[in-house]
């Protein structure tokens, strides 16, 4: 019987990782993150989605994640904090898929829920590029180990007309609790990998963590725009630990260490009773 610990939340949580990488035991995709929750008492899962699977297809795996999880734990329901497109794939599964009844909670980290202006403008490209890019990419991920990569579906998915349509195909269940939480880079120069795509984004829509603006990831409860406390910022790979050191060693007004910020998220989950 697991030793019972009273910082223990209420429910397991259920990290979902996003596009470009899967869940792997040698490389996290959440750096520091899970052992850092895990100090605090958190149970900690995976979502082991593939990496550019369509939303139905992630959907209908993390449904059986879930249903997994509840059924060797005991556990009656858990929480989930889903990072990019995984807070999309995570919505599927729980409005149209019907595993809302096994969760307690879903937090998302710069999901764009509602599409993004800049996709809309790429996606005017002749379409055979946008085809052979996305095939390149299945090619890649395929290696990685994805079964059923459409990263041609995905850029559709990504725009705001069809972001509008998922939305109201899938409607909120009124017995999760949704919160969301957005990012932004000070400048382009701020993140080498995203130097480029902040600075596309930035003269079509603003500000940005690099792929998106807070108004595009904004959905239930919106906590607000989470900022470094140096001229940096956080980028889209930042707020998942990617390179799994702090950000800066200052301290003041601002994150300085995103293990920071997830360990504040998961607090205020306990404090809800979840």
């Amino acid at each position: 019987m697991e030793k019972e610990n009273k910082n223990y939340l209420k429910y397991p949580c259920l990290l979902v990782h996003g596009m470009g990488f899967r869940d792997n035991k040698v490389v996290n995709y959440w750096g520091r993150i899970p052992r850092v929750l895990e100090k605090c008492g958190c149970r900690i899962y995976y979502g082991n989605q593939d990496s550019n699977a369509s939303i139905e297809d992630n959907g209908g795996h993390l449904k059986n994640r879930i249903e997994q999880i509840v059924k060797e734990t005991g556990c009656e329901k858990i929480n989930v904090i889903a990072h990019s497109k995984g807070g999309l794939d995570m919505r599927y599964a729980i409005s149209s898929l019907g595993a809302g009844r096994y969760v307690a909670s879903l937090t998302t980290i710069s999901t764009p829920h509602h599409g993004s202006k800049t996709v809309d403008l790429l996606l005017k490209m002749p379409d055979i590029l946008v085809r052979i890019a996305a095939k390149c990419t299945d090619i890649w991920v395929r290696i990685l180990g994805d079964k059923t990569p459409d990263t041609y579906r995905i850029f559709q998915s990504f725009t705001t007309k069809n972001a509008e349509k998922f939305n109201e195909n899938n409607p909120d269940d009124e017995n999760v609790y949704y919160q969301s939480y957005a990012f932004v880079m000070k400048h382009p120069t701020s993140d080498i990998f995203y130097w480029f795509t902040n600075l596309v984004v930035s003269m079509v829509e603003g500000e940005n963590d690099g792929f998106l603006t807070p108004e595009a990831v904004k959905w239930g409860e919106f906590q607000g725009i989470q900022r470094g406390n140096t001229r940096r910022g956080i980028s889209h790979s930042d707020e998942v630990d990617l390179r799994r050191f702090r950000l800066t060693k200052k301290q003041g007004q601002g994150i300085s260490d995103i293990t920071d910020f997830y360990k504040d998220v998961v607090g205020k989950l306990k404090e809800r009773g979840l």
